[in-house]
């Protein structure tokens, strides 16, 4: 017999390919009625005539009715194949892969580093709630959470330029040959430090809010108290009997901030000239590059959707109340 948790991931699983499905299905309508001829877009020669126009729609399969080109293009999704770009005259998966992985180098561990840091400062703030540390660090984090990432950017450029001297955009020193591993390794460290810091304070501040509005809840609990009375060790008492209720609402959003990861950061990527996903977009954007921005939205939408599926299996395993 399947238990309750089986067949609750089960259902969760089904619903999240039934998103998949639909976010595919909208992706490929969304891009059919925007304004434009693709075969021009496409090649960007006025001088194409009529003539070759329809030869090139024919090759392209533009001419079929639109069921068939819908299948085709299902198809081609499931094998991996995002068309091709306009702008860099190659396959939109070959452009994408290296900009996700640019983007994971960055986004990841300062992501991680923010949820470490939220949920530590979130536990000392409603632990100690009311005094000097809980408006220290409230201050402090609502402060961040509330900075535009471009303006901290900007700042953290400033000081670098005159006091710091990291490097202030890129991911590498162009043109630079590396005699061996370790140089190139700390030319990286050097380029990664600023957008790091950038994306890391821009999103600890969320984590700690949540954080401590939710554990401050879980201390007012009759179980909690009791505990205190009982002389359980502080450290004990957060971290085994209040933080994974408390956890409930946090695990929400880290799914889809650890979703949005493959998505980059556009504002950070923009600033210091990152070369990932959310400055791919940037530039799609501009170059009207419609095939980059198709193969972005699937592939970010659909790292949401595995994110919160995620989540929901975590959630599912915290609180029983909501496998029913």
């Amino acid at each position: 017999m399947v238990s309750k948790y089986v067949a609750y991931i089960l259902r969760r699983m089904v619903a999240s390919l039934i998103a998949i499905f639909a976010i595919v299905t909208i992706n490929f309508i969304l891009f059919r009625v925007l304004p434009g001829n693709p075969i021009q877009l496409l090649f960007r020669n006025p001088r194409l005539t009529l003539e070759q126009i329809r030869t090139l729609e024919r090759q392209f399969g533009l001419d079929r009715p639109l069921l068939d080109q819908f299948f085709i293009y299902l198809a081609n999704v499931m094998q991996g194949n995002l068309g091709i770009s306009f702008f860099y005259k190659t396959s939109v998966t070959d452009v994408l892969i290296p900009r996700i992985i640019n983007t994971i180098v960055l986004v990841l561990p300062a992501t991680i580093t923010a949820i470490l840091l939220g949920v530590l400062t979130g536990m000392i703030a409603a632990w100690r709630r009311a005094s000097k540390t809980d408006v220290v660090i409230m201050t402090t984090a609502m402060g961040l959470y509330s900075l535009p990432t471009f303006w901290l950017g900007g700042v953290l450029i400033l000081l670098s330029i005159y006091y710091i001297k990291l490097p202030i955009s890129g991911m590498l020193t162009y043109g630079v040959t590396y005699p061996d591993l370790t140089s190139y390794l700390l030319d990286f460290l050097r380029h990664f430090i600023l957008p790091y810091t950038t994306l890391t304070l821009v999103t600890y501040g969320e984590f700690t809010i949540i954080l401590r509005s939710a554990l401050i809840d879980v201390l007012t609990e009759d179980y909690i108290m009791a505990a205190r009375a009982q002389g359980i060790p502080t450290y004990r008492l957060l971290s085994r009997y209040a933080l994974r209720n408390a956890m409930l609402p946090t695990v929400s959003i880290i799914a889809i901030n650890l979703g949005l990861v493959v998505a980059g950061a556009v504002l950070t990527e923009t600033v210091f000239s990152w070369p990932g996903v959310g400055r791919l977009i940037y530039d799609a954007i501009l170059n009207r590059d419609y095939p980059i921005l198709q193969g972005a939205f699937i592939i970010v939408t659909i790292s949401v959707v595995l994110a919160n599926l995620i989540a929901d299996i975590i959630y599912g395993y915290l609180d029983p109340r909501v496998r029913r």
